[in-house]
């Protein structure tokens, strides 16, 4: 008889952003008359650049010919795209990473679950807390976790490094020694970002304790700070201990197109194993690789008007951001991010919980944002915002929940 993967068993109900989801529905078919505002999901609702559906429809109408056809890409991405990310996210920054370091993928959150798999299961996992919850549940998945503690709400196995408003809603070095940190900045969900030098302590401690980084750097386009790195390449020693996944979702758009890549330097090794060649061979084998039109899209993000317009897109929802924080502390809340990150980080009020903070919004403003709790046990008492939606539906939300006060 067949059984079941008692990893999988472990997982604590649904995944956060379904509930969400769900509980939305639920109450939109009882409540049919109340139109409701979703600031929840880091969904973009801006449409696709034209720099970029233009280079989709000529890819198009290259598919349509025998000789422009494409069929199966190269499984670790095209080299036209490669090579515009290796220019244009590392050349032009500094930082020394070379094309084929870069594997394309069809997006981030796949990426940032499926790396674990080139570890052992006895490495031991740090993640911030509050999380982006696919680092903690693909661990739990792997079998990494260890048990569940319905008290602390925390695994046994993994190392939590708290992020709070007492310390800048930053992580510190960890008491005990990891052997795989996840980090991402500006990050999800709190919208901290992370200094040079901040980020090069975290190198030189990964080195040192011969850790490896894995960087989301999932929003590092809504950076405007010139002290803030875009990338962790730009720090001293970062090719030996840090591997770095990108997004084309909240640059570009994506969402519903799907692109990312991740860059394994060479110099990074276990032992005398290249953590590149396991993670190519694990690429190769899973993955047949991002269509041959949505790599000319993401092309075409590089070109100089994909980058012009694409900029226009990120001041779009940074205006949201600045409304969204601006407009929440003149009601009295106590608010965080919105600055070089897209997310606003809000305390909930009168000690109240995060699920109860949304039912109350849902019920009251029925605006739909996401609890902190469901990002880790520091996340209780706070509530995630996302600049993300229209202009006009982000000014509506806030005025609601002014309203509530």
């Amino acid at each position: 008889m067949f059984t079941a993967n008692g990893d999988y068993l472990k997982l604590r109900g649904s995944y956060l952003f379904s509930t969400v989801a769900r509980k939305q529905r639920e109450y939109e078919a009882s409540h049919p008359d109340r139109k409701v505002i979703k600031l929840s999901i880091g969904d973009v609702t801006l449409p696709i650049a034209p720099a970029i559906t233009e280079a989709m429809h000529k890819a198009v109408d290259e598919m349509a010919t025998a000789e422009g056809f494409h069929g199966y890409a190269p499984d670790l991405g095209y080299e036209f795209l490669r090579k515009a990310a290796a220019d244009n996210d590392y050349k032009a920054r500094g930082c020394d990473i070379s094309p084929d370091e870069i594997f394309i993928s069809d997006g981030a959150k796949g990426d940032c679950g499926n790396i674990q798999e080139i570890f052992s299961k006895e490495c031991r996992v740090a993640v911030c807390d509050p999380v982006y919850p696919v680092y903690v549940d693909t661990n739990v998945m792997a079998g990494r976790a260890g048990t569940f503690n319905e008290q602390t709400e925390t695994w046994s196995d993994l190392i939590y490094m708290p992020c709070t408003a007492e310390n800048g809603f930053m992580p510190e070095i960890p008491s005990e020694t990891p052997d795989i940190i996840y980090l991402c900045f500006p990050n999800n969900p709190t919208g901290g970002v992370i200094t040079k030098d901040a980020l090069q302590k975290w190198v030189d401690y990964a080195n040192k304790v011969k850790a490896v980084i894995i960087y989301d750097a999932a929003y590092e386009a809504y950076i405007s700070d010139a002290s803030i790195p875009h990338s962790i390449y730009e720090c001293e020693g970062a090719r030996t201990c840090a591997i770095e996944i990108h997004s084309f979702s909240k640059n570009a758009g994506f969402t519903g197109v799907r692109l990312g890549y991740t860059v394994v330097p060479k110099d990074l090794k276990s032992g005398d194993v290249m953590l590149h060649s396991l993670w190519a061979r694990r690429h190769g084998t899973k993955y047949n690789g991002a269509p041959y039109i949505i790599q000319r899209a993401g092309e075409a993000v590089y070109s100089e008007e994909g980058k012009k317009q694409l900029k226009e897109q990120v001041a779009y929802y940074m205006k949201n951001a600045a409304y969204i924080l601006d407009g929440l502390k003149e009601a009295g809340y106590e608010v965080y991010g919105g600055k070089n990150a897209p997310y606003i980080w809000l305390k909930t009020p009168d000690g109240m919980s995060s699920w109860d903070f949304f039912d109350m919004l849902l019920e009251r403003a029925n605006v739909v944002g996401t609890p902190g709790s469901g990002f880790g046990p520091s996340g209780e008492h706070y509530f995630r915002l996302t600049a993300f939606g229209s202009y006009e539906n982000t000014v509506a939300a806030v005025d609601r929940i002014k309203k509530m006060q």
